[in-house]
């Protein structure tokens, strides 16, 4: 069946590349991807499965592809929400949709995923178990979609789930994975200090809120480097300090706000709560009030060694010149909620190269530029095409 298999996908791949291209000129955001789940509900019109629709907090699809024999429960989740940026790739089939775009990879995850599961929709009788194939919604923007697909139940008898991510750091035909702890969890933080305004020139009569934030953002960088144990990873990143005013007035108030990525829960609380004490000093110290928002995202993502062993066994048994080389990645430090499925499910999370032809230096994602070379659509989908293959025993 796995040759059967890679030949009908070899057969579509130019399907792949303009599902692909259409997401990317129609991008939407999270919680906002109407258009785009009709596009995913009307691709599997007609065809002899079961598809939900609305699952979850949003436009979540689960399609279920029942095998004609006996078996295990399996999963396979691609996301399909775009990102606020302007983009600037010049793509002839740049986004339609001025100030979003797909700058993440997700219009490719869901055109290899929708060919893969057609095909494995027309394979269904040789497969012993069912597939359920997961388009999620709002990947970026927290809550997300994940947590609330999981929690809708309708995955409960799911017994392991595979996903892929393209990242251009190989190029296309590479195929990485990482078992255990391999993506950072992510929190929120914003700080809102109250001092008391005044003149520039009688800084004695006010407290300056600016040199209090400016305090902060000095001091918990020693969260880092001096509170978590030197092996554990963390960062704090203040991406916002809003303190706009005029040259000669003491400012207020002023609201900080940041990412903090860390690789365990543990490390997660211990930032946490350094952070609040560092907020409560800073307060006694400066003689303003500290108001502090700590929330916590996403948690870190964690591949279980047993199903990543057998994406790699796959992978490296393909024996396919789509798929050329594969190697084992470091931990990474972004974040995605496809960890929600990782607490509940066994599975692994793995990644495919995407760098464009011709190009030493790619954007990643997320950057206004990000673009990926096509090719690696069809590695993608013969890349899972061979775990479920593998996984069965086909």
């Amino acid at each position: 069946m796995k040759q059967q298999l890679m030949e009908m996908l070899a057969e579509r791949k130019d399907e792949m590349i303009q599902i692909r291209r259409h997401l990317h000129e129609n991008p939407e955001l999270s919680f906002k991807e109407e258009t785009t789940a009709q596009y995913i509900l009307d691709f599997y019109k007609g065809k002899d499965v079961e598809v939900q629709s609305n699952v979850g907090n949003g436009y979540g699809i689960v399609v279920t592809i029942r095998g004609g024999k006996p078996g295990k429960t399996i999963a396979l989740r691609a996301d399909f929400d775009a990102l606020p940026i302007f983009e600037e790739t010049g793509l002839p089939f740049k986004s339609k949709n001025e100030g979003v775009m797909h700058a993440c990879a997700h219009d490719g995850h869901t055109a290899y995923l929708l060919v893969l599961a057609d095909c494995l929709i027309q394979l269904k009788d040789e497969i012993p178990g069912t597939i359920k194939i997961i388009h999620q919604h709002a990947e970026e923007v927290p809550p997300g979609g994940a947590k609330s697909i999981v929690e809708s139940g309708t995955l409960d008898d799911v017994e392991n789930i595979f996903g892929i991510h393209l990242l251009p750091t190989d190029p296309a035909g590479f195929v990485g994975y990482h078992s255990g702890y391999s993506m950072a969890g992510r929190s929120y933080l914003k700080l809102r200090i109250q001092g008391v305004g005044g003149h520039g020139s009688s800084p004695h009569k006010a407290n300056d809120a600016i040199v209090a934030g400016a305090y902060f953002v000095t001091a918990v960088q020693t969260i880092i480097s001096r509170r978590l144990n030197p092996f554990d990873m963390g960062v704090i990143t203040i991406g916002s300090f809003d303190g706009k005013g005029t040259f000669n007035v003491i400012r207020d108030h002023v609201e900080l706000e940041g990412d903090i990525r860390y690789m365990s829960d543990e490390t997660k609380e211990i930032i946490g709560q350094e952070l609040r004490r560092i907020a409560d000093g800073i307060g006694a110290e400066f003689g303003v009030q500290c108001e502090l928002t700590f929330t916590p995202d996403y948690p870190p993502l964690y591949n279980d060694p047993e199903m990543t062993e057998l994406v790699r066994k796959s992978l490296e048994g393909a024996d396919d010149p789509d798929i050329k080389k594969v190697t084992e990645y470091p931990m990474m430090s972004p974040s995605d909620d496809f960890a929600y499925y990782l607490e509940k499910i066994p599975g692994c999370y793995f990644y495919i190269g995407c760098t464009p032809k011709g190009v030493e230096q790619p954007y990643f994602n997320h950057h206004p530029k990000f673009d990926i070379d096509e090719d690696a659509l069809i590695v993608a989908a013969k890349a899972v095409g061979c775990v479920v293959c593998g996984y069965y025993g086909m």
